[in-house]
């Protein structure tokens, strides 16, 4: 598997998705790694509806994705991970799927402790995941479409909070 973007979305697959960052980086897949839709086969048959069938569609559950891939070949087909939480994308990380890059497009949160953008609205939880990431070396930018200029989401973060909390 080439990963080209992995990405928290809270929408998962959805039109920013298909539309702008598909045809943009040539994905030939499209992986959900989320517990909820993993287990739930009427949204699992949704998203997999919403994709155009040219595009390849794997769902998986965090640990069973974590775990799985350090042992994954590159096998030329451009992908797309997806989460729906800033916390499932720590999870996997901590499972095993390391990434030098995390792209937030959009995260709903209603215990909101920073509004980043009108679409990324962060928690206590989330600033403390996306710390842990960033001192993990994870690169963490915010860009909803690829005609966007990326943010480093840790700069807002540093500037909305004291400096003992990050």
């Amino acid at each position: 598997m080439d990963i080209a973007l992995v990405r928290v979305d809270n929408r998962l697959v959805h039109g920013q998705i298909l539309e702008a960052w598909v045809p943009y980086l040539h994905i030939c897949r499209i992986v959900v790694v989320d517990d909820q839709v993993a287990s739930d086969f009427f949204r699992e048959t949704v998203i997999r509806m919403a994709v155009p069938s040219e595009i390849d569609v794997t769902i998986s559950g965090l640990r069973e994705f974590g775990e799985a891939q350090p042992c994954t070949q590159a096998d030329g087909q451009k992908t797309i991970i997806l989460f729906s939480t800033i916390q499932d994308a720590l999870a996997a990380y901590r499972f095993g799927f390391h990434y030098e890059r995390l792209n937030i497009g959009n995260v709903y949160n209603e215990n909101c402790r920073i509004c980043c953008t009108p679409s990324v609205l962060l928690s206590e939880t989330d600033l403390r995941d996306i710390t842990t990431l960033h001192n993990e070396g994870v690169q963490i930018e915010l860009q909803r479409v690829p005609r966007e200029k990326s943010v480093d989401i840790f700069d807002i973060v540093k500037r909305a909070t004291p400096s003992s909390a990050v």
